[in-house]
């Protein structure tokens, strides 16, 4: 006699057929209190885990949450994806990170998104358009932004003070003595771009000093992005004593360039990141940076997605939650300033 299993064993050991067995992991038709109970009892007999097909049809949700982020290979949103599991996996949900890559490409990938009926959706996108806005909204879908409010009624966000971390850095290295100061930015519409540049303008107000504009570069956040940003900068002037990055990645490109150009750093020019990858504590020298708290924005979103998940959903007030920055010194300002050229 060949032994039972799964769903089939659940139906013999409670002595009913599978059809109520599947009744009551469904909920799709009534069952007594009574059957129920054998299933039930059989379920935990035989240590039985229903399929997670059978848990949705009976919860109308999928279990699982999707991260759309603008660049997977950016070191700072797999650490966000991590933050975010160590929430969802014990409270049973499971975490897809999508890579949206350009504007365009949000659209079609959201589509996808929505299509597969994910129950919230966690996204750091710039440029959200109001066409992808609407189909968020009339979705129904939990959201929670990454970054800044995306508009839609009971959509969370959870961000990081950009412009108090970059006002910090700022202060930092103006308090070493250093003014001739040049800023990298990734793409210029970007809001970290937007708001650290405006951190390092409240650092010269807070000193009575005037920023000038003809320091700033916007290129990429990207390590090729920092090279070009060099170039650019440079371009304009070639005595600059300290260069600021709107991330990390641009920070050790740029550092790359002023190594390939004969500079030295930090003795004649310091250089400063944003967000405090692993790789900032490793390049030579190591990288003075933001700590950006990654891992934690995603614990929060992961929170604010399960309480919209759990409750009542839309009739609850928007959250807007800003976690604190820390700001690093490393080896790349620590030396003083360099001397007139």
């Amino acid at each position: 006699m060949t032994q039972k299993s799964g769903i089939a064993a659940v139906a013999e050991t409670a002595g009913v057929s599978v059809s109520t067995v599947s009744q009551v992991l469904s909920g799709n038709r009534p069952v007594s209190e009574a059957t129920r109970a054998k299933v039930n009892a059989a379920i935990a007999e035989l240590g039985y885990t229903p399929h997670p097909g059978a848990r949705s049809l009976r919860s109308r949700r999928t279990e699982s949450i999707a991260l759309l982020v603008p660049d997977i290979t950016n070191p700072f949103y797999p650490l966000v994806a991590v933050g975010m599991q160590d929430v969802l996996l014990p409270a049973g949900y499971l975490l897809s990170i999508l890579d949206a890559g350009s504007q365009s490409g949000t659209g079609r990938l959201l589509g996808h998104v929505l299509e597969r009926r994910f129950d919230g959706i966690a996204l750091h996108i710039d440029g959200l358009s109001d066409a992808d806005r609407a189909r968020l909204a009339e979705s129904g879908t939990r959201v929670v932004a990454l970054g800044r409010d995306i508009g839609i009624e009971g959509s969370d966000y959870v961000e990081s003070d950009d412009a108090g971390g970059f006002a910090k850095l700022g202060a930092h290295l103006l308090g070493t003595g250093r003014r001739r100061i040049g800023f990298i930015g990734g793409e210029e519409e970007s809001d970290p771009s937007r708001l650290r540049l405006g951190g390092l303008r409240q650092a010269f107000a807070g000193a009575g000093l005037d920023y000038d504009d003809a320091a700033t570069v916007f290129t990429s956040f990207t390590r090729d992005g920092g090279r070009d940003g060099i170039a650019a900068l440079y371009e304009r002037r070639t005595d600059w004593d300290a260069i600021v990055c709107a991330n990390d990645l641009i920070a050790i490109g740029a550092m790359d360039e002023l190594r390939r150009r004969g500079l030295s750093i930090p003795a004649d020019v310091a250089v400063t990141g944003y967000d405090d990858i692993d790789a900032a504590a490793l390049v030579h020298p190591s990288l003075t940076t933001v700590e950006n708290p990654a891992r934690e924005i995603g614990r929060t979103a992961a929170r604010l997605l399960l309480t919209r998940l759990a409750g009542d959903g839309d009739e609850a007030p928007t959250q807007h939650i800003t976690l604190s920055t820390r700001l690093v010194v490393r080896d790349s300002t620590t030396s003083p300033i360099p001397q007139e050229r």
